[in-house]
């Protein structure tokens, strides 16, 4: 489930603890959680309303001055689709940041990226992608990702979709504009024995 940063802060900060959504059948399950720029968010309840019971109140608690702009929102989707209130919860930090900032690597910690990214380069359908791409943000910080997929020769959404996987492992980091390493990437090129181009 995807949250604007407005919302997904809210959500931190306790302010906002409702989401609606027009979707066929549940986008996401009681239970579940997900990552967003604020951190972690949990689904704690989902329940098929009639839009046209939303209060002022829930609107507000969706981060919406009022229920007749949500409902205008909501109407922006098309097909008559069912509205769903989603109760949602702050869950924590987003692990990552914490992954991103520990720069101490031990020898087993070297190791063990090496064999996590050499499973993703073998996995490839374009090749080996890791460590030139790791070596481009490391060059270019804070460029828009069409250029720096373009300069390798690749599509945007491909591109970064792979450099979310990179994110993952704590390497990379996202900013409004394009990524940089994180002090663990840095660290790993520093002590890896893997060819960087």
């Amino acid at each position: 489930m995807l949250l604007p940063p407005k919302v997904a802060h809210g959500v931190a900060d306790g302010s906002v603890t409702l989401a609606f959504r027009r979707w066929a059948k549940p986008g996401v399950k009681v239970g579940s959680q997900f990552r967003t720029v604020a951190g972690v968010i949990r689904v704690d309840g989902v329940e098929a309303v009639d839009a046209e019971a939303i209060s002022d109140a829930d609107a507000v608690a969706a981060g919406w001055p009022d229920a007749a702009r949500l409902r205008r929102q909501l109407d922006k989707v098309e097909g008559g689709l069912p509205t769903y209130r989603v109760l949602l919860a702050y869950a924590g930090p987003d692990p990552r940041v914490a992954l991103r900032e520990s720069a101490e690597l031990s020898d087993d910690d070297v190791r063990a990226i090496d064999v996590r990214l050499e499973r993703l380069d073998r996995a490839s359908s374009h090749g080996p992608w890791t460590m030139p791409t790791l070596a481009l943000i490391g060059r270019r910080p804070h460029v828009r990702a069409p250029d720096l997929a373009a300069e390798m020769g690749r599509e945007r959404d491909p591109f970064k979709i792979d450099v979310r996987k990179l994110k993952n492992l704590g390497l990379t980091q996202s900013f409004d504009v394009g990524y940089d390493l994180s002090p663990r990437g840095r660290a790993y090129l520093a002590r890896t024995t893997r060819a960087v181009d």
